[in-house]
Protein backbone atom coordinates (compact mmCIF):
# COMPACT_ATOMS: atom_id res chain seq x y z
CA UNK A 1 0.00 0.00 0.00
CA UNK A 2 1.38 3.29 -0.94
CA UNK A 3 1.16 6.70 1.02
CA UNK A 4 -1.37 7.98 -0.52
CA UNK A 5 -3.79 4.76 -0.48
CA UNK A 6 -2.72 4.73 3.21
CA UNK A 7 -4.40 8.43 3.57
CA UNK A 8 -7.74 7.67 1.61
CA UNK A 9 -8.08 4.68 3.32
CA UNK A 10 -7.85 6.49 6.70
CA UNK A 11 -9.81 9.12 5.52
CA UNK A 12 -12.72 6.95 3.88
CA UNK A 13 -12.62 5.34 7.46
CA UNK A 14 -13.00 8.57 9.21
CA UNK A 15 -15.82 9.74 7.47
CA UNK A 16 -17.91 6.45 7.17
CA UNK A 17 -17.53 5.29 10.81
CA UNK A 18 -19.06 9.37 11.27
CA UNK A 19 -16.37 9.94 13.95
CA UNK A 20 -15.70 13.19 11.23
CA UNK A 21 -18.18 14.73 9.02
CA UNK A 22 -14.95 16.12 6.79
CA UNK A 23 -11.32 15.57 6.08
CA UNK A 24 -9.22 18.60 5.18
CA UNK A 25 -6.48 16.98 2.51
CA UNK A 26 -5.45 17.98 -0.83
CA UNK A 27 -7.08 17.33 -4.24
CA UNK A 28 -5.81 16.12 -8.09
CA UNK A 29 -5.11 19.18 -10.00
CA UNK A 30 -4.61 19.16 -13.84
CA UNK A 31 -0.87 18.03 -13.44
CA UNK A 32 0.76 15.88 -10.48
CA UNK A 33 2.59 18.90 -9.40
CA UNK A 34 -0.61 20.84 -8.53
CA UNK A 35 -2.84 19.84 -6.37
CA UNK A 36 -4.73 22.20 -4.39
CA UNK A 37 -6.10 21.74 -0.47
CA UNK A 38 -9.55 20.57 -0.52
CA UNK A 39 -12.25 19.16 1.98
CA UNK A 40 -13.51 16.04 1.37
CA UNK A 41 -17.29 14.83 2.66
CA UNK A 42 -17.98 11.23 1.27
CA UNK A 43 -15.97 8.67 -0.35
CA UNK A 44 -17.19 9.78 -3.80
CA UNK A 45 -15.12 13.19 -3.61
CA UNK A 46 -12.27 11.32 -1.99
CA UNK A 47 -11.78 9.58 -5.32
CA UNK A 48 -9.78 12.90 -6.18
CA UNK A 49 -7.84 13.12 -3.12
CA UNK A 50 -3.91 12.87 -3.60
CA UNK A 51 -0.97 12.83 -1.68
CA UNK A 52 2.59 13.17 -3.26
CA UNK A 53 6.07 15.04 -2.74
CA UNK A 54 4.27 18.36 -4.37
CA UNK A 55 1.48 18.87 -1.16
CA UNK A 56 3.41 21.16 0.49
CA UNK A 57 0.72 23.40 1.75
CA UNK A 58 0.23 23.92 5.63
CA UNK A 59 -3.26 22.84 5.90
CA UNK A 60 -3.57 24.71 9.60
CA UNK A 61 -4.99 27.61 8.51
CA UNK A 62 -7.83 26.38 6.72
CA UNK A 63 -8.90 24.88 10.15
CA UNK A 64 -9.73 28.56 11.58
CA UNK A 65 -13.18 28.76 9.75
CA UNK A 66 -13.63 24.71 9.18
CA UNK A 67 -13.35 24.19 12.66
CA UNK A 68 -16.26 26.45 13.57
CA UNK A 69 -18.60 24.11 11.47
CA UNK A 70 -20.75 21.51 13.48
CA UNK A 71 -19.52 18.20 13.53
CA UNK A 72 -15.60 17.34 13.85
CA UNK A 73 -12.95 18.02 10.84
CA UNK A 74 -10.23 15.63 10.15
CA UNK A 75 -6.96 17.01 8.82
CA UNK A 76 -4.11 15.53 7.73
CA UNK A 77 -0.62 17.58 8.46
CA UNK A 78 2.53 17.14 7.64
CA UNK A 79 5.34 17.51 11.29
CA UNK A 80 6.40 21.03 10.05
CA UNK A 81 2.40 22.18 10.55
CA UNK A 82 1.20 20.85 13.58
CA UNK A 83 3.68 23.88 15.10
CA UNK A 84 0.94 25.51 12.79
CA UNK A 85 -1.91 24.47 14.44
CA UNK A 86 -0.73 24.33 18.01
CA UNK A 87 -0.17 27.96 17.81
CA UNK A 88 -3.67 28.57 16.38
CA UNK A 89 -5.19 26.21 19.48
CA UNK A 90 -3.10 28.53 21.66
CA UNK A 91 -4.54 31.80 20.29
CA UNK A 92 -7.97 30.25 20.05
CA UNK A 93 -8.47 30.94 16.61
CA UNK A 94 -9.21 26.51 16.60
CA UNK A 95 -11.56 25.04 18.35
CA UNK A 96 -9.06 22.21 19.37
CA UNK A 97 -12.16 19.81 20.39
CA UNK A 98 -13.53 20.10 16.78
CA UNK A 99 -10.25 18.95 15.18
CA UNK A 100 -9.24 15.19 14.32
CA UNK A 101 -5.28 15.63 14.15
CA UNK A 102 -4.07 13.14 11.96
CA UNK A 103 -0.47 13.13 11.30
CA UNK A 104 1.59 12.01 8.57
CA UNK A 105 4.96 10.82 6.86
CA UNK A 106 7.06 13.46 4.84
CA UNK A 107 10.82 13.37 3.57
CA UNK A 108 10.61 16.60 1.70
CA UNK A 109 8.52 18.77 -0.69
CA UNK A 110 9.77 19.81 -3.93
CA UNK A 111 9.54 23.29 -5.32
CA UNK A 112 8.10 23.91 -8.71
CA UNK A 113 9.78 26.68 -9.41
CA UNK A 114 13.52 24.68 -8.78
CA UNK A 115 11.90 22.26 -11.18
CA UNK A 116 11.17 24.99 -14.19
CA UNK A 117 14.34 26.30 -13.87
CA UNK A 118 15.86 22.73 -14.55
CA UNK A 119 13.03 23.01 -17.43
CA UNK A 120 10.74 19.68 -16.01
CA UNK A 121 7.61 20.80 -15.89
CA UNK A 122 4.30 18.82 -17.14
CA UNK A 123 4.85 16.05 -14.87
CA UNK A 124 2.85 13.20 -15.24
CA UNK A 125 4.47 10.87 -12.58
CA UNK A 126 7.27 10.59 -10.06
CA UNK A 127 9.32 8.28 -8.76
CA UNK A 128 12.95 7.99 -6.92
CA UNK A 129 16.28 6.02 -7.58
CA UNK A 130 17.90 6.28 -4.62
CA UNK A 131 18.69 10.47 -4.35
CA UNK A 132 17.38 11.05 -8.09
CA UNK A 133 13.86 11.98 -8.33
CA UNK A 134 12.14 10.45 -11.91
CA UNK A 135 9.84 12.33 -13.51
CA UNK A 136 7.70 11.72 -16.89
CA UNK A 137 6.54 14.64 -18.42
CA UNK A 138 4.35 15.37 -21.12
CA UNK A 139 7.95 16.73 -22.98
CA UNK A 140 9.58 13.18 -22.07
CA UNK A 141 11.69 11.87 -19.10
CA UNK A 142 13.74 14.39 -16.97
CA UNK A 143 15.76 13.40 -13.38
CA UNK A 144 17.10 15.89 -10.37
CA UNK A 145 18.28 15.54 -7.22
CA UNK A 146 15.72 15.59 -5.04
CA UNK A 147 18.14 17.51 -2.57
CA UNK A 148 18.83 20.13 -4.89
CA UNK A 149 14.83 21.05 -5.85
CA UNK A 150 13.20 20.84 -2.45
CA UNK A 151 11.66 23.80 -0.71
CA UNK A 152 13.45 26.00 1.15
CA UNK A 153 11.42 25.01 4.11
CA UNK A 154 12.36 21.29 3.89
CA UNK A 155 15.84 22.67 3.64
CA UNK A 156 15.75 24.09 7.03
CA UNK A 157 13.41 21.40 8.23
CA UNK A 158 13.16 21.54 11.82
CA UNK A 159 12.54 17.96 12.45
CA UNK A 160 10.21 14.73 12.35
CA UNK A 161 8.19 15.15 15.34
CA UNK A 162 4.73 15.82 15.68
CA UNK A 163 3.72 18.95 18.37
CA UNK A 164 0.07 17.14 18.33
CA UNK A 165 -1.98 14.23 16.37
CA UNK A 166 -4.82 12.06 17.52
CA UNK A 167 -3.30 9.75 15.22
CA UNK A 168 -0.24 9.15 13.02
CA UNK A 169 0.23 7.40 9.09
CA UNK A 170 3.69 6.79 8.84
CA UNK A 171 4.74 3.90 6.27
CA UNK A 172 8.74 4.92 6.55
CA UNK A 173 11.24 6.40 7.97
CA UNK A 174 11.71 9.99 8.41
CA UNK A 175 14.74 11.41 7.92
CA UNK A 176 16.24 14.07 10.40
CA UNK A 177 18.54 16.02 8.40
CA UNK A 178 21.00 18.55 10.09
CA UNK A 179 20.81 21.72 9.53
CA UNK A 180 21.50 25.24 10.65
CA UNK A 181 18.25 27.14 9.27
CA UNK A 182 19.63 30.73 10.47
CA UNK A 183 22.90 30.14 8.34
CA UNK A 184 20.73 32.77 5.58
CA UNK A 185 20.23 35.11 8.72
CA UNK A 186 24.34 34.88 9.49
CA UNK A 187 25.13 36.11 6.17
CA UNK A 188 22.73 38.88 5.94
CA UNK A 189 23.60 39.71 9.34
CA UNK A 190 27.35 39.79 8.28
CA UNK A 191 26.72 42.77 5.67
CA UNK A 192 26.84 46.27 6.02
CA UNK A 193 23.74 48.08 6.96
CA UNK A 194 24.07 49.54 3.53
CA UNK A 195 24.28 46.03 2.10
CA UNK A 196 21.67 44.73 3.88
CA UNK A 197 19.40 48.35 2.75
CA UNK A 198 20.38 47.68 -0.87
CA UNK A 199 19.53 43.57 -0.75
CA UNK A 200 16.02 44.43 1.17
CA UNK A 201 15.13 47.34 -1.56
CA UNK A 202 16.18 45.01 -4.71
CA UNK A 203 13.64 42.10 -3.24
CA UNK A 204 10.42 43.75 -2.00
CA UNK A 205 10.85 46.23 -4.93
CA UNK A 206 9.47 42.94 -6.57
CA UNK A 207 6.72 42.85 -4.35
CA UNK A 208 2.93 43.57 -6.63
CA UNK A 209 1.46 43.66 -3.28
CA UNK A 210 -1.23 39.97 -4.29
CA UNK A 211 -1.46 39.34 -0.31
CA UNK A 212 -0.41 35.77 -1.14
CA UNK A 213 1.98 35.81 1.62
CA UNK A 214 -0.61 37.21 3.91
CA UNK A 215 -3.43 35.32 3.15
CA UNK A 216 -1.94 31.94 3.15
CA UNK A 217 0.67 32.77 6.70
CA UNK A 218 -1.20 31.04 9.66
CA UNK A 219 0.11 33.58 11.92
CA UNK A 220 -1.90 36.23 9.77
CA UNK A 221 -5.37 35.43 11.42
CA UNK A 222 -6.74 38.78 12.27
CA UNK A 223 -10.14 39.65 11.81
CA UNK A 224 -9.88 42.53 9.94
CA UNK A 225 -6.00 43.38 8.58
CA UNK A 226 -4.63 46.31 9.40
CA UNK A 227 -3.72 46.66 5.10
CA UNK A 228 -7.51 46.40 4.62
CA UNK A 229 -8.83 49.58 6.07
CA UNK A 230 -9.65 51.99 3.32
CA UNK A 231 -9.14 54.87 5.18
CA UNK A 232 -5.51 54.29 5.80
CA UNK A 233 -4.56 55.07 1.91
CA UNK A 234 -2.40 51.81 1.96
CA UNK A 235 -5.32 49.06 0.67
CA UNK A 236 -4.51 49.81 -2.94
CA UNK A 237 -2.80 46.58 -4.57
CA UNK A 238 -0.17 48.87 -6.13
CA UNK A 239 2.51 51.15 -4.16
CA UNK A 240 1.83 55.10 -4.09
CA UNK A 241 5.82 55.05 -2.89
CA UNK A 242 8.51 52.79 -2.82
CA UNK A 243 8.41 53.01 0.71
CA UNK A 244 5.08 50.91 1.18
CA UNK A 245 6.59 48.24 -0.40
CA UNK A 246 9.01 47.94 2.78
CA UNK A 247 6.04 49.35 5.01
CA UNK A 248 4.01 46.19 4.32
CA UNK A 249 6.53 43.13 4.70
CA UNK A 250 8.12 45.05 7.65
CA UNK A 251 4.84 45.43 9.53
CA UNK A 252 3.69 42.10 8.89
CA UNK A 253 7.05 40.68 10.39
CA UNK A 254 6.48 43.06 13.41
CA UNK A 255 3.02 41.81 13.73
CA UNK A 256 4.12 37.94 13.76
CA UNK A 257 6.88 37.87 15.85
CA UNK A 258 6.76 35.49 18.29
CA UNK A 259 4.33 33.88 16.82
CA UNK A 260 5.95 33.04 13.20
CA UNK A 261 6.61 29.37 13.30
CA UNK A 262 8.71 29.21 10.99
CA UNK A 263 6.59 27.13 8.58
CA UNK A 264 7.79 28.82 5.32
CA UNK A 265 4.47 29.11 3.67
CA UNK A 266 4.92 33.21 2.79
CA UNK A 267 7.97 32.51 0.51
CA UNK A 268 6.30 29.26 -1.20
CA UNK A 269 3.61 31.03 -2.20
CA UNK A 270 5.33 34.31 -3.00
CA UNK A 271 5.06 34.64 -7.44
CA UNK A 272 8.07 36.88 -7.18
CA UNK A 273 10.27 34.47 -4.93
CA UNK A 274 10.85 36.91 -2.68
CA UNK A 275 12.57 35.35 0.45
CA UNK A 276 10.48 36.53 3.18
CA UNK A 277 10.61 33.92 5.56
CA UNK A 278 14.34 35.26 6.04
CA UNK A 279 12.68 38.67 7.65
CA UNK A 280 10.44 36.15 10.03
CA UNK A 281 13.55 34.10 10.89
CA UNK A 282 15.55 37.08 11.75
CA UNK A 283 12.78 37.81 14.17
CA UNK A 284 13.01 34.39 15.68
CA UNK A 285 16.84 34.72 15.66
CA UNK A 286 16.61 38.13 17.84
CA UNK A 287 14.20 36.95 19.96
CA UNK A 288 15.97 33.47 20.78
CA UNK A 289 18.98 36.24 21.02
CA UNK A 290 17.05 38.39 24.07
CA UNK A 291 14.95 35.54 25.78
CA UNK A 292 16.02 32.64 25.46
CA UNK A 293 15.60 29.84 22.71
CA UNK A 294 11.77 29.82 22.10
CA UNK A 295 9.75 28.16 19.30
CA UNK A 296 6.44 28.85 18.05
CA UNK A 297 4.00 25.61 18.30
CA UNK A 298 5.83 23.87 20.21
CA UNK A 299 2.70 24.14 22.69
CA UNK A 300 -0.63 24.64 22.68
CA UNK A 301 -1.08 26.43 25.88
CA UNK A 302 1.60 29.70 27.44
CA UNK A 303 2.59 32.45 26.76
CA UNK A 304 5.32 33.52 24.60
CA UNK A 305 8.06 36.23 24.76
CA UNK A 306 6.52 38.82 23.44
CA UNK A 307 3.67 38.75 25.78
CA UNK A 308 4.70 37.77 29.25
CA UNK A 309 6.95 40.07 31.42
CA UNK A 310 9.56 38.91 33.99
CA UNK A 311 12.40 41.44 35.59
CA UNK A 312 15.18 40.03 33.25
CA UNK A 313 13.42 41.26 29.83
CA UNK A 314 15.47 43.05 27.29
CA UNK A 315 15.78 46.55 27.66
CA UNK A 316 14.96 48.84 24.45
CA UNK A 317 18.90 50.10 24.22
CA UNK A 318 20.16 46.83 25.19
CA UNK A 319 17.79 45.37 22.58
CA UNK A 320 19.70 48.38 19.43
CA UNK A 321 23.19 47.47 20.95
CA UNK A 322 22.60 43.28 20.61
CA UNK A 323 20.64 43.28 17.69
CA UNK A 324 21.97 45.61 15.69
CA UNK A 325 22.30 44.03 12.62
Amino acid sequence: MTLQEALKEKAKNLLASGEVKRVVGWTKGEFIHDPSPATFENEAQLENFVYNDFCGANLSKYLIEISKKEGKTAVFLKPCDTYSFNQLVKEHRIKRENVFVVGIECNGKLDNYLLEKQDIQGITSESYDGENAIFETIFGRKQAVKGEVLLEKCKSCKGKKFMVSDDTVVLHEMKEENNDRFSCVKELENLTSEQRFKFWQEQLSKCIRCNACRNVCPACSCLKCVFDNPKSNISAKANDVPFEEQLFHVIRAFHVSGRCTDCGECSRVCPQRIPLHLLNRKFIKDIDNFYGEYQAGEESEGKTPLTSYTASDVEPKQAVDKGDK
